[in-house]
Order: structure tokens, then C-alpha cells, then sequence
């Protein structure tokens, strides 16, 4: 989720969807190659989310391993050390 602050012409994320795979071994962030690039199949929206669940659905018909999607939710916000 994405909030809109339109008198500053500004957004902040509130919360990510990650398409993951996962196996005994462990689990690993799913991309889809495009083009020389690996896109990490990750939404900050609604919407992209939406975009990107086709995606992930053809994945996971080819990979040997369950896809699943992790949704985060921000509680704490920090700024990096100096």
C-alpha cells in the first residue's frame, strides 16, 4: 500500500508483497527474467500486485518448488546510521 500525500506531491510505503518459493531447504524472493534482467516478483500496490500474480502463477507451474506471497506491514521506520 502506497500513501498518497498530494500537497507534497509525495508517497510512502506502507506495506510489500513478496512471491516467494519455497522448499526444505529454505525459501528464495521468485523472478521472472526479462530481458538480460531478473525482475524479483515484489509489489509496493495493489495493483502491481494484481500485475505481477500471473507471473507468479506461470512460475509456479514450472518451478518444482510452492510459490507463496509474504505481505509486510510497516511498524517501525528508522534511518540508517551515519
Amino acid at each position: 500500500m502506497i500513501d498518497l500525500n498530494p500537497e507534497k506531491n509525495t508517497f510512502k510505503i506502507t506495506e510489500l508483497w513478496a512471491f516467494v518459493s519455497s522448499d526444505e531447504g529454505g525459501e528464495g524472493i521468485v523472478g521472472k527474467q526479462m530481458g538480460p534482467w531478473m525482475m524479483p516478483l515484489i509489489a509496493a500496490d495493489k495493483a502491481r500486485f494484481d500485475q505481477l500474480m500471473p507471473l507468479a502463477k506461470e512460475l509456479q507451474k514450472t518451478l518444482t518448488k510452492k510459490v507463496k506471497v509474504l505481505r509486510f506491514k510497516l511498524v517501525e521506520e528508522e534511518d540508517l546510521p551515519e
